[in-house]
C-alpha cells in the first residue's frame, strides 16, 4: 500500500487508478533507453557494439523485473479489499478500510468499507428487533399458559379440561420454541464475537472438563464413554471453551440417541496430518441420504431421545457454524436406523 499511497499524493494521479499504473510502466519502459544513453554518452569511447547490446538487454531485464515488482505492489488496494470481503463473508469480522483515496481502487475500499458497515448496523437493527419481539411473544405465550392453569384449578367439566390441556400444551411448545430461538441467536453473537488465536490445547484437560460436565448424563443411562487420546497436544485456532461447548455437544447427542446399558467411544488421533475427533455411538442411527439435514437449525429431523430427552434442532447447526468458523470440518455418518452414528471434527 506504500506504493499506492505515495503515487496517489501526485496531483495528475490522485484521481485514477489507470494513470498509476500506465505511470510505473511509462517509466518502466523508458529506464533501459535512459540507462543506454548514459552508458553511451559517458562511458568509454572505445566501446563495442557487443558491450551497448549486452549492456541493453541487462538494462531491460532489470527494468522489466522492477516494473513487475512495482506493478504487483500497486494492486495491494484491490488485494487488501478482496481480503477483507472474504474475511467478512467468512467470519463475519468489520475490516478497516482506508477510505480518504479518491481513485477507482480507493472508491472501491470505501464502498466496500461502508457497505459492510451498513449491514453490520442492519443486522445489529434486526437482532434487537427480533430479541424484542421474542420477549414479547414470551410474555403472551406466558399469558396464555397462565389462563389455561386458573380454568383447570377451577376443576371445570371433562371437554373444558381437554380444552385447557391443549391450550396448555400448545403454549408449552410455543414458548419451548420462542426460548431455543432467542439461544440460537444469543450463541450466534457469542460465537461470533469470540476472536480466537493459535494455541496449544492439551487434551487431557480438555476431556476432563468434558467428562466432568456428562457424568450424569452417562450415569441416568448407564452409558460407558471409552476415551482414546492417541494425541496428547496440538496448535489449534479455536478458543478452548468453544471446542469444549462442541464436544460437549456432540458427546451429548450421542448419549440422548443411544440405548440404555450401551457404549460411547470418543477418539482423538492424526491421520495425513489432519486432526480427527471422533464420537460413535451404538443408537438409533439416521438415514445417510439425510445427514446434511441435521446440522439445519430447526431441523426436521430433531427428535426425542431413546428416553424421551427433548432435542432443541439448533446443537447440531451451532457445532457446524463453530467448526467452520475456525477452518475445521464436521461429518455425521451412519450405517442406518438403530445401527449408530459417527460424528467427526477434522482441523
Amino acid at each position: 500500500m506504500q506504493l499506492y499511497k505515495k503515487l496517489s499524493n501526485i496531483g495528475f494521479l490522485k484521481k485514477s487508478y489507470a494513470f498509476k499504473f500506465l505511470f510505473v510502466a511509462f517509466i518502466g519502459i523508458h529506464i533501459p533507453l535512459i540507462g543506454l544513453l548514459f552508458f553511451v554518452l559517458y562511458g568509454s569511447k572505445t566501446i563495442s557494439a557487443d558491450t551497448i547490446l549486452i549492456f541493453a538487454l541487462i538494462m531491460t531485464l532489470v527494468a522489466t523485473g522492477t516494473t513487475l515488482l512495482f506493478l504487483k505492489q500497486l494492486i495491494k488496494p484491490i488485494e487488501v479489499a478482496s481480503k477483507a470481503l472474504h474475511v467478512y463473508r467468512n467470519k463475519r469480522i468489520v475490516p478497516s478500510l482506508p477510505t480518504n483515496f479518491s481513485d477507482e481502487a480507493g472508491l472501491l475500499m470505501s464502498n466496500i468499507q461502508d457497505s459492510i458497515a451498513e449491514n453490520e448496523n442492519f443486522i445489529t437493527e434486526k437482532q434487537d428487533l427480533v430479541y424484542l419481539l421474542s420477549h414479547d411473544l414470551r410474555n403472551f405465550v406466558g399469558n396464555s399458559k397462565s389462563v389455561a392453569l386458573l380454568i383447570l384449578e377451577e376443576e371445570p367439566s371433562e371437554a373444558i379440561t381437554e380444552l385447557a390441556e391443549l391450550i396448555l400444551q400448545s403454549t408449552e411448545q410455543q414458548y419451548n420454541y420462542i426460548e431455543n430461538f432467542i439461544k440460537l441467536l444469543k450463541e450466534q453473537d457469542q460465537i461470533i464475537e469470540k476472536k480466537s488465536e493459535n494455541d496449544i490445547v492439551q487434551f487431557s484437560s480438555i476431556f476432563s472438563v468434558v467428562s466432568k460436565q456428562l457424568d450424569q448424563l452417562l450415569s441416568n443411562k448407564n452409558l460407558k464413554l471409552d476415551l482414546s487420546i492417541e494425541v496428547e497436544e496440538a496448535l489449534l485456532k479455536i478458543d478452548k471453551v468453544l471446542l469444549i461447548r462442541v464436544l460437549v455437544n456432540l458427546i451429548d447427542n450421542a448419549i440422548k440417541f443411544s440405548f440404555p446399558d450401551s457404549e460411547i467411544k470418543v477418539r482423538v488421533y492424526m491421520q495425513e496430518g489432519k486432526l480427527f475427533f471422533t464420537i460413535a455411538d451404538a443408537g438409533i442411527g439416521f438415514d445417510q441420504k439425510q445427514s446434511h439435514e441435521l446440522f439445519k437449525k430447526f431441523t426436521k429431523m430433531s427428535k426425542l431421545g431413546t428416553s424421551n430427552e427433548p432435542s432443541t434442532g439448533i446443537g447440531l447447526y451451532l457445532c457446524k457454524k463453530i467448526i467452520e468458523r475456525h477452518d475445521g470440518q464436521i461429518l455425521a455418518e451412519s450405517n442406518g436406523a438403530n445401527k449408530g452414528a459417527t460424528f467427526s471434527i477434522i482441523f
